[in-house]
């Protein structure tokens, strides 16, 4: 962490003692969620060396370089398929309101993410102190798309009053999720109501998933200083 700010290195510190908080809670014979992002990435981390030490688990991955990550360090790996129950997810988050409503899929891997907590007995979301918010929606709402209906939709929530634009890579090139999906980031402002905007995105055709997370955390733990932060 030489090269980041003093900023930057509290940041990192929040972020790894959640996700190092978060995998003391797994236990042993557990099928675990495995996040994706910058914060998941501690957590993952974590259970390798809990694995290494003699924990007895299996993780399903919600994006190919959680799943690369976890190969690296040791964690073994299933399939939703094998294990459609879950005991526990472990994930990051771009926000997180005091109702514990998320917006999700700064890092593309929202769909994936949204079915695991969906199978999940209990979802831990893990974060440093920043992304907690007293409402929703500075963070652009990202929404994954169908190619055939970019336009459709784009339109649609253009009227549900969002600035849209398409997610691009370094090159200028169209974003593609590990699905083969676009994504469209949205900034609303403000989003007074997250329920009633998740169900009318959910009703827009050729709209795959959005990274509105509402009612599937069962706990925060965010990391603020030189401690962990519960938040339920």
């Amino acid at each position: 962490m030489a090269d980041l700010s003093k900023s930057q290195q509290d940041t990192q510190k929040e972020k790894e003692m959640a996700g190092r908080a978060a995998a003391e809670l797994v236990r042993d014979g557990d099928v675990v969620g495995l996040g994706t992002g910058s914060t998941a990435y501690f957590a993952v981390l974590a259970l390798g060396e809990r694995v290494k030490a003699g924990l007895k688990i299996v993780g399903i991955p919600t994006s190919n370089a959680t799943a690369e990550l976890a190969k690296k360090v040791g964690v073994p790996l299933t399939s939703i398929d094998q294990h459609p129950a879950i005991d526990i997810d472990i994930d990051g988050a771009d926000e997180i309101d005091p109702h514990l409503n998320l917006i999700k899929g700064g890092g593309g891997a929202l769909l994936r993410e949204k079915v695991v907590a969906s199978a999940s007995k209990k979802m831990v979301v893990i974060s440093d102190s920043s992304k907690l918010v007293p409402v929703l929606g500075k963070f652009p709402l990202p929404v994954e798309v169908i190619s055939f209906a970019r336009a459709v939709v784009e339109k649609k929530i253009a009227g549900l009053g969002a600035s849209v634009k398409w997610r691009t890579r370094a090159d200028g090139s169209v974003y593609l999720t590990d699905n083969g999906n676009p994504i469209l980031d949205c900034s609303f402002g403000k989003i007074a109501d997250p329920v009633a905007l998740a169900l009318a995105l959910s009703n827009v055709p050729g709209i795959v998933e959005h990274g509105l997370f509402i009612g599937l955390a069962s706990v925060a733990l965010v990391g603020r200083g030189d401690s962990v932060e519960e938040v339920r």
